[in-house]
């Protein structure tokens, strides 16, 4: 199973079914906080819904498809990155995710995403992960700005957010530019 040492606070653990209402805790709480961006949110009304979504995203990472992770900081879980896909015969990747907004602020999501990166460039040998995000939301957009993606454009219209379609910045990262900013071998 995926686990992924972040660093003394932070492990990524892939979601289990003994997770779930833990998980719609986190949405709960969060659930204003979220939906400004996440389409999802006003469907996940009961924890026993992530009875069905869990084991797909298992079934999605024993296929080597991709993944769904929670983020945990300090033992408690603070929100979920994951791989929405892998293209394997383009070495390529997007990931997604979100946190709670009571552990917005210790960089927890940069150092998650930087470990994660990391793990995708020197284990699985990917060439390009993208990452795409509401062009207006600056604390998401704030993750791959400050790991040195390249903005490289908008789609307009990318996503229907309850009521309206909103554009998406995509960011991307290739290996050889993440080995020049890591020094990896």
């Amino acid at each position: 199973m995926f686990t992924l040492k972040v660093d003394h606070e932070i492990e990524l653990h892939l979601l289990q079914i003994q997770d779930s209402t833990e998980l719609f805790g986190l949405v709960q709480r969060n659930r204003s906080h979220l939906r400004q961006w996440l389409p999802w949110v006003d469907s996940m009304v009961s924890p026993l819904q992530y009875h069905t979504i869990i084991p797909e995203w298992l079934k999605q990472y024993a296929n080597n498809n991709g993944f769904h992770a929670g983020i945990r900081f300090r033992g408690k879980l603070a929100g979920v990155i994951g791989l929405h896909f892998i293209d394997w015969y383009n070495k390529q990747t997007t990931i997604g995710y979100y946190l709670g907004k009571e552990f917005e602020g210790y960089g927890i999501m940069t150092r998650a995403v930087k470990a994660l990166l990391h793990y995708l460039f020197s284990h699985l040998y990917l060439n390009r992960v993208e990452i795409r995000c509401g062009v207006f939301n600056h604390k998401s957009r704030a993750i791959p700005e400050r790991l040195g993606f390249v903005l490289e454009g908008v789609i307009r219209d990318g996503e229907f957010l309850y009521d309206h379609f909103h554009d998406l910045a995509v960011f991307g990262m290739l290996a050889r530019q993440w080995a020049d900013k890591v020094k990896l071998p």
